[in-house]
C-alpha cells in the first residue's frame, strides 16, 4: 500500500470536485443571491485542502491492488464533509454541521433523505446545489474521475471496480477503462438532457426541469419543493418521472449495448430487465388494488398515486406525491420492502439489485429440485447462460452481510436514539437502500433524529452506495498488513 499515492489521488479528486462549487455560484450570480459568497468560500477551502494533499506527495503514481478501496472511502467521506460547507455557512438554512453533513452525504449517495424544511423559500442556488450533488453521485463521480486520470498519469480500474454497483464489476463496456467511463457518462448525460426537456415540455419551468432531471436520472429523490413532485399536481409531469425513473433503473451497460449495436431487441433479451419490469408491474397492481379497496387521506387518484409511488419507491428514487406512510393495510411496508430489491445492477438505483434477488430465487429453486432428485445436476442459468457457483456464493455472501448490517444498524439506532421499531426499521432501510423517505418519525424528514443517529445513518448511506464490502474490507487487519 502506498499511502502517499492514495492521499495524492484523494487530493486530486478533491481539487477537481472543488470546481463544482462554481456552478451553483453562477446560479447565485444569475439570480442575484448572496449565497455566491458561500459557494466561493466552499470552493476556496476545498481547493486549498485538495492542493495541500496533492502537491507535497508527488512521485510514484502507481496504484497497487486494493488501494481503490481506501481512496473510495476517503473520497466519499471527504466529499460528504466538504460538500456540507455551503449548507452549513448559508444563513438561509440555519443547519448544524451534523445536519449539513447529513444533507450532503444524502445527496452524494443519492439517498434523498433530508433534514431541510421550507425548500420553497430557499435560494435557488442552494436548491440547485442539492440537485447537483445527487447528479454527480448518481453515476459515481469516481467513474468520472477515471475518465480524466490518464491525463494525470494515474490508472483507474480499481476505482471503477469499487464504485460501480452489481455482482459482476470486472466487465468493461470497452477495452479501455477510460472509454468505459466516458461511455457511461455520455449515456447518463443524454438521459439527463432528455429528461429535462420532457419535464419542461410537460409544464415545469426551466429551473425546476433541470433540477428534477438531475435527481430523476440519478434516482436520488431530492426536489426543489417540500411537496416533491406532488407540488406540480400534474399527470404529465408524473408520467415523465415514471418513464425516466424506470429507464435509470436499467443497467447502463445494457443501454450502451443497445446504443452501440442500434438494436432495441437487446432490452427484451436481458433476463434481469424482464424480471425488473415484471416486479414493477406486479407490485404496482398489488398497491393499486390495496388503495382502491381501502380509503386513505386525499383519496382522489388511487390509481395515479399507486402507480407513481410504487415506481418511485421500488426504484429507490424517493419522489412523493402522497404521504404513503399513511396508506392503508400493508401498502407502506410492502413498498419499503420492495426498495430492498432496488433496480438493475449497473444502474443508478440502490438496493440489493434485481440480478442478485433473481439468483437467490434460482438457487432456492435448485435446492428444492435437489431434495426431490438428490443425484440430479441442476445448473443455475440466467437465460441460456450458466452461472458459476463462485458467483452464486458471492451473491449469498453479499445478501447475508446486507441483512446482518441492516439488523445491526436497526438495533443500534433504536438504542442510540430511543426510537420506535417502525421509525428505526424504515430509517435504516431507507438509508441502506438509498431510498430516502421512510415511515414513522422519518416519513417527512429526518430533522428530529438525534445527532448520533444521523451520523450512523450517514455511514449506512455509504455502506449502501458502495455495496458494503468496499468499506468492510477496510476493517480487516489483513488489508492493512498488505
Amino acid at each position: 500500500m502506498h499511502l502517499a499515492v492514495i492521499f495524492r489521488v484523494t487530493g486530486t479528486l478533491l481539487t477537481v470536485f472543488s470546481f463544482t462549487f462554481l456552478i451553483p455560484a453562477l446560479v447565485a450570480l444569475i439570480y442575484g443571491e448572496q449565497t455566491i459568497n458561500t459557494f466561493v468560500l466552499a470552493f476556496a477551502i476545498t481547493l486549498a485542502c485538495g492542493l495541500l494533499m496533492w502537491l507535497p506527495l508527488r512521485g510514484n503514481r502507481e496504484l497497487r491492488g486494493g488501494d481503490g478501496f481506501l481512496i473510495t472511502a476517503l473520497f466519499y467521506v471527504g466529499l460528504g464533509l466538504f460538500g456540507a460547507i455551503p449548507l452549513y455557512f448559508a444563513a438561509s438554512t440555519d443547519l448544524s454541521f451534523t445536519d449539513a453533513a447529513f444533507e450532503s452525504m444524502s445527496g452524494l449517495t443519492t439517498t434523498g433523505a433530508t433534514v431541510i424544511t421550507g425548500l420553497d423559500d430557499l435560494p435557488r442556488s442552494l436548491l440547485f446545489y442539492r440537485q447537483l450533488l445527487q447528479w454527480f453521485g448518481g453515476m459515481g463521480i469516481i467513474v468520472l474521475a477515471v475518465a480524466i486520470f490518464p491525463m494525470l498519469g494515474i490508472g483507474g480500474m480499481q476505482l471503477y471496480r469499487t464504485e460501480s454497483p452489481g455482482p459482476a464489476k470486472d466487465n468493461k463496456l470497452t477495452p479501455r477503462i477510460t472509454e468505459t467511463a466516458k461511455a457511461l457518462w455520455y449515456i447518463y448525460l443524454t438521459l439527463t438532457v432528455l429528461c429535462a426537456a420532457a419535464y419542461w415540455a410537460a409544464g415545469m419551468n426551466l429551473f425546476d426541469a433541470i433540477s428534477h432531471s438531475f435527481s430523476t436520472v440519478a434516482i436520488g429523490g431530492f426536489s426543489t419543493h417540500d411537496a416533491s413532485i406532488g407540488y406540480f399536481n400534474s399527470t404529465a409531469i408524473e408520467s415523465v418521472a415514471i418513464v425516466f425513473m424506470v429507464l435509470s433503473g436499467v443497467n447502463f451497460g445494457l443501454h450502451f449495448l443497445v446504443w452501440r449495436r442500434r438494436n432495441p431487441l437487446h432490452y427484451f433479451r436481458d433476463v434481469e430487465l424482464r424480471t425488473y419490469l415484471l416486479v414493477l408491474l406486479l407490485l404496482t397492481a398489488v398497491i393499486c388494488s390495496l388503495l382502491l379497496n381501502n380509503p386513505y387521506p386525499n383519496n382522489e387518484h388511487p390509481i395515479r398515486d399507486g402507480i407513481f409511488q410504487t415506481i418511485s419507491v421500488a426504484t429507490t428514487t424517493g419522489f412523493t406525491t402522497q404521504n404513503f406512510s399513511q396508506w392503508p393495510s400493508v401498502a407502506p411496508v410492502l413498498l419499503l420492502l420492495a426498495a430492498f430489491a432496488g433496480g438493475c445492477a449497473g444502474s443508478t438505483a440502490g438496493g440489493i439489485k434485481i440480478i442478485r434477488v433473481l439468483m437467490i430465487y434460482l438457487q432456492g429453486m435448485r435446492e428444492v429440485k435437489r431434495l426431490i432428485h438428490p443425484n440430479g445436476v441442476f445448473p443455475i442459468k440466467l437465460g441460456n447462460t450458466p452461472v458459476a457457483d463462485r458467483l452464486v456464493e458471492a451473491v449469498w455472501s453479499f445478501f447475508s452481510v446486507y441483512v446482518f448490517i441492516f439488523l445491526l444498524m436497526v438495533t443500534f439506532v433504536m438504542m442510540a436514539g430511543d426510537l420506535d421499531f417502525t421509525t428505526a426499521f424504515s430509517a435504516v432501510g431507507a438509508c441502506l437502500n438509498n431510498l430516502g423517505p421512510g415511515l414513522g418519525d422519518v416519513a417527512l424528514n429526518y430533522a428530529s433524529l438525534p445527532a448520533s443517529v444521523k451520523w450512523t445513518l450517514m455511514i449506512t448511506m455509504m455502506l449502501g452506495r458502495l455495496e458494503i464490502f468496499t468499506l468492510l474490507v477496510l476493517l480487516t487487519p489483513a488489508y492493512w498488513r498488505r
